[in-house]
């Protein structure tokens, strides 16, 4: 038992030390570890001193970069600022404008670019070919845009952005474009008038009214300018100042005309017929219409059939009031008027001019409408009326029909002149005439030469025209405006050109005997003037036009009775007295406006035959 128990405490001992020598063990190995923790914790701290060093020298690198930066960056800044001119680097629509000032890099670019608006451009579609120029086209440069745009690289933003882009376009270059504008709408009408002339265009059909007939023509298909895309091509050309190549291909599309819209024409051709009338508060005249109608279902029956050209019957209907008979309550004001005299003992010439002022007499003019005085008159034929009288024909003077008819177009200019109406459409004779001083003429010749003026007044106008006892009056009648000029003419000849004499020998006639066949005219070189009144005061004095009057040859019959007929040498004759170069001559025939002002008329101071016509 004892032996037991101290087995036990033997045992027991035993462990007892074992555990000691544990915890010793474990002291020293936490003593150790302590040991090697805190060496650790001293290294740890010395790494965290030493990049805490680290960090606040690079801080300090940093800083005196940053500020070394910000030196240099507002010296250079600075150093920008006081320079004018484009920094490196900077070109305009291809052309280098790099250290040249606002006012420099402009007259360059300027220089290019009206060069450019003047060159004109080259199109061609197969063998056609024609020209496009620019300036119809209303072409714009905005050329100080791009200029300030230049300037501004550099100096648009703080000093740091400014130097980054003042080195980026150093190194890296910039381009600035010039921005270009043109009028589109006057562009497309251009390329409409070319495309009209391009071979094989498609044809539309269309249609008109002659009389009392409605023509329709068929179309054809063709070739149609691709117009937007022309149009690119265009704007293309003109924004590269510095593309050469001239020539450009019209783009086309195929195209097919539209179809005869029947329907469509009835409807726009389809009018009531309207009595003419006027109204006095507000006032105005509204001139008749003539009815216009067809029948649609026979219309398109016609146009089943295969034909280039349909022929469709009109249904006419008259008004029972035309703007003619609506009464001179229409046009209670004399507005203007003018005469010339005729000699009545010339009864085929005298009745030449009746049938004139009968042509044109009552005639109605709407504001903004143009008269033509052969359309009113119409073609000068015996089934007219017309007679045969004295012409200028060849340098001479012949019989032709409707000789004569000049004096009533030379009278209805002048009286047009002084109702302030704008003359569209006038030329002088070839010679001067005796109704009319010179510049003061206007002939006329059926198909060729036509006397035109146009309606600018507020109101209608009407013409009032008559001829008999030898006097040849036209007025105008319409309503008086606030303000109503009258107007006064002179005539400065420039210089004259004298006639020369041409013997024609006649066996019929004794030796010495001399007959004038023709009277010669000087020539003359003319400039009429026109001054505007107002209350008496001149408003304005310009010139209306320059004239040029071809001499008439003087023709004398010279007798040698048995001698053979020949023509003998032309001789110079200066027996015409002409005014010198330097007068001014007044109209000498007075005549009186409505608002009591008078006007002169010229007289001719050369002898002279009849006008022409």
């Amino acid at each position: 038992m004892k032996d037991s128990v101290v087995k036990e405490e033997k045992i027991s001992t035993s462990e007892e030390i074992k555990d000691e020598k544990k915890n010793k063990d474990k002291k020293e190995e936490d003593k150790k570890v302590s040991k090697s923790e805190q060496k650790n914790k001293e290294v740890e701290k010395s790494k965290k001193t030493k990049k805490k060093r680290n960090s606040i020298l690079i801080a300090i690198i940093i800083g005196i970069l940053v500020i070394l930066g910000i030196v240099v960056s507002t010296i250079f800044a600075l150093l920008n600022i006081r320079n004018d001119k484009i920094v490196s680097g900077v070109s305009i629509s291809g052309i280098e404008v790099s250290g040249l000032s606002k006012e420099e890099a402009k007259g360059k670019i300027e220089a290019m670019y009206q060069e450019k608006k003047e060159e004109e451009i080259d199109i061609k579609y197969e063998d056609f070919e024609t020209t496009l120029n620019p300036t119809l086209l209303e072409v714009n440069y905005n050329i100080d845009k791009a200029i300030e745009d230049a300037y501004l690289v550099g100096r648009k933003d703080n000093i740091f952005f400014n130097n980054y882009d003042i080195l980026y376009t150093l190194l890296c270059k910039k381009n600035i474009n010039v921005d270009m504008t043109l009028n589109e709408e006057v562009a497309k009408q251009n390329i409409e008038d070319i495309g009209v002339n391009l071979p094989g265009v498609v044809v539309e059909s269309s249609y008109s009214v002659e009389d009392d007939e409605l023509i329709i023509t068929k179309g054809k298909a063709g070739v149609k300018i691709d117009t937007e895309k022309l149009l690119n091509e265009i704007k293309e050309r003109l924004n590269d100042v510095n593309l050469k190549e001239k020539i450009i291909e019209i783009p086309v599309l195929n195209k097919e005309p539209e179809s005869i819209d029947i329907d469509k024409i009835h409807e726009e051709i389809y009018t009531e017929a309207k009595d003419a009338y006027y109204t006095k508060n507000p006032f105005a005249v509204y001139p008749e219409v003539e009815g216009i109608d067809f029948d649609v279902e026979e219309a398109k029956a016609l146009l089943e059939e295969e034909k280039e050209e349909y022929v469709i019957k009109l249904k006419i209907t008259k008004p029972k009031v035309t703007i003619s008979q609506i009464g001179s309550e229409a046009f209670p004001d004399q507005l203007a008027t003018f005469t010339t005299r005729f000699d009545v003992s010339d009864v085929d010439r005298s009745t030449n001019l009746k049938i004139a002022c009968q042509k044109i007499n009552g005639k109605v003019i709407l504001s903004g409408d143009t008269f033509s005085y052969n359309k009113a008159l119409g073609a000068r034929t015996a089934a007219a009326g017309y007679k045969n009288g004295k012409i200028y024909s060849g340098g001479q003077v012949v019989d032709g029909i409707g000789g004569g008819i000049c004096q009533i177009s030379s009278t209805l200019y002048n009286s047009v002149l002084l109702a302030d109406l704008e003359i569209v459409e006038r030329r002088n004779h070839q010679f001067v005439t005796s109704y009319v001083g010179p510049g003061r003429d206007a002939t006329v010749v059926y198909g060729l030469t036509d006397f035109k003026f146009k309606n600018t007044r507020q109101y209608p106008v009407r013409i009032s025209a008559s001829a008999r006892n030898g006097i040849a009056t036209i007025s105008i009648y319409g309503i008086k405006e606030e303000n109503e000029y009258t107007f006064k003419f002179s005539t400065k000849t420039v210089s004259t050109i004298p006639f020369s004499v041409r013997y024609v020998e006649d066996e019929s006639l004794d030796v010495g005997t001399e007959k004038v066949k023709q009277k010669g005219t000087n020539g003359l070189k003319t400039e009429t003037y026109i001054t505007k009144m107002l209350n008496g005061k001149v408003i304005s004095t310009k010139l209306l036009s320059r004239d040029t009057y071809d001499a008439m040859e003087r023709i004398i019959i010279k007798g040698t009775k048995s001698a053979n007929n020949k023509t003998t040498n032309v001789t110079e004759g200066t027996t015409e007295s002409v005014e010198s170069s330097t007068n001014t001559t007044e109209e000498k025939q007075p005549e009186t406006t409505p608002s009591g002002n008078k006007t002169t008329t010229e007289t001719n101071t050369t002898p002279t035959t009849e006008s022409k016509e």
